[in-house]
């Protein structure tokens, strides 16, 4: 059966848009107008993947990705009709996998939903066990653990834990850890501080310890103990 996309907005002109470019790509899609309607069918649906306004009635975005995010880890891509940097970075911030501004391409919406479904489906090549310390990191499962009790991560969380503790003590560069998770350095350099500032929080919550250093003014490193 193919994905589920869950696709909200309140303009229906947009909403109805991407539904449509969406459903001739394979997808199955369903709609919600505002805040309480998104969270009310993301619970009960259960969707792959969550296109989500920024601007809502009732429930903003920002609090509908907080709200989601204490219970789910499902994929989430912000769309928004501010292009200031500060509100893609907010975005990020809270929880969402990545972002997207209006006037927005058909096409451009579907290979972003495209892409973070193949990471959130971990398709990372030759399944492999990462084992530092408590830690361990499984990209064949899909799961992160700390002395056994699970780690919850969204797609690029695990994705950039993956890439930084399959190479501990080297420092990679943003643009690298981009590429990495985009195929190309894209994007603004500012979204890998955003996903790696949620991942440290979620490390030290699980282990009490600092498990990625920043060097500054270059990228990030993880600490092997």
């Amino acid at each position: 059966m193919s994905e589920l996309i869950l696709v909200v907005d309140d303009e229906p002109k947009i909403a109805r848009l991407a539904r449509d470019y969406l459903e001739k790509n394979g997808y199955r899609v369903l709609t919600a107008g505002d805040g309480q309607s998104a969270l009310t069918t993301a619970r009960r649906e259960k969707p792959d993947l969550i296109v989500l306004d920024l601007m809502l009635p009732n429930i903003d975005g920002r609090e509908v990705c907080k709200i989601l995010r204490r219970d789910s880890d499902v994929p989430i891509i912000m769309l928004t009709a501010l292009a200031e940097e500060v509100d893609q970075i907010t975005g990020l911030e809270i929880g969402a996998d990545d972002y997207i501004t209006k006037p927005f391409s058909p096409r451009a919406l579907v290979a972003r939903v495209r892409a973070l479904l193949r990471r959130s489906r971990g398709e990372i090549k030759a399944p492999t066990i990462i084992r530092i310390g408590a830690l361990e990191i499984d990209s064949e499962k899909y799961t992160v653990t700390f002395n056994g009790n699970p780690v919850k991560l969204t797609p690029n969380e695990f994705k950039l834990l993956f890439i930084l503790a399959g190479r501990p003590g080297q420092t990679l560069t943003r643009e690298q850890l981009l590429e990495d998770l985009h195929g190309a350095a894209s994007g603004i350099d500012r979204s890998v501080d955003s996903h790696i500032k949620n991942l440290r929080k979620k490390l030290e919550t699980a282990s009490g310890e600092s498990m990625i250093e920043t060097v500054y003014g270059i990228g990030y490193r993880f600490i092997e103990k």
